[in-house]
C-alpha cells in the first residue's frame, strides 16, 4: 500500500445503511450496484466530474465492524444541484493508503482487498474510505480497482 494525499471532492450518487454483520454488507452492497446499473443512476448525476464511479465508506459507527453508509456515484464538480432520492457528500482531504486490487469484480476481487486491508494493523480514520472504478475498471472479468483507506 502506498500513502496519497487526497485533495477535498464532491460525490453523488444513492446509498444505503449496512454493516459487515451477519452478511449485511454482502448482500446489501452489491444490491446497491445493482440499482446503481439498472437505474442508470450514472446518466442521472448532474455536474459529473468524470466518468469514474465512486463506492464510499462512511459515517461509521466505530471500527468496520460497526454500521456504516455506504454511496456509490460520481465526482461532481458541485453539490448545488443533488436529484431526489440521491445523496451529496464532500470528502475533505487527508491523508490515504492506496491499495490497486486486480481480478474478476464477479469472483470477490475488491472484497479480497478489504479482507487483507482489515487484518491490517492500520491507524485507520473510520471518516471515509473509497474505491474508484475507472478505465481499468472497464471489463470486470479482468479489472483495476483503486481502494483508499482514510489513515491518522
Amino acid at each position: 500500500m502506498e500513502k496519497e494525499q487526497i485533495e477535498t471532492f464532491s460525490v453523488i450518487g444513492i446509498t444505503v445503511r449496512t454493516s459487515n454483520q451477519n452478511g449485511e454488507g454482502a448482500r446489501d452492497i452489491p444490491a446497491l450496484w445493482g440499482r446503481f446499473y439498472s437505474e442508470d443512476i450514472i446518466s442521472k448525476i448532474p455536474n459529473k466530474a468524470g466518468e469514474d464511479v465512486y463506492g464510499l465508506y462512511t459515517d461509521y459507527e466505530g471500527d468496520y465492524t460497526k454500521p456504516y453508509t455506504t454511496l456509490i456515484g460520481c465526482k461532481v464538480n458541485s453539490l448545488r444541484e443533488i436529484p431526489d432520492g440521491m445523496t451529496g457528500l464532500t470528502i475533505n482531504g487527508g491523508a490515504y493508503l492506496k491499495l490497486t486490487v486486480k481480478g474478476d469484480l464477479m469472483k470477490g476481487t475488491v472484497i479480497e482487498g478489504w479482507q487483507k486491508i482489515w487484518n491490517t494493523d492500520l491507524k485507520r480514520t473510520y471518516v471515509v474510505d473509497f474505491e474508484v472504478y475507472g478505465e481499468k475498471a472497464k471489463n470486470p472479468e479482468d479489472a483495476e480497482v483503486e481502494i483508499y483507506v482514510g489513515v491518522g
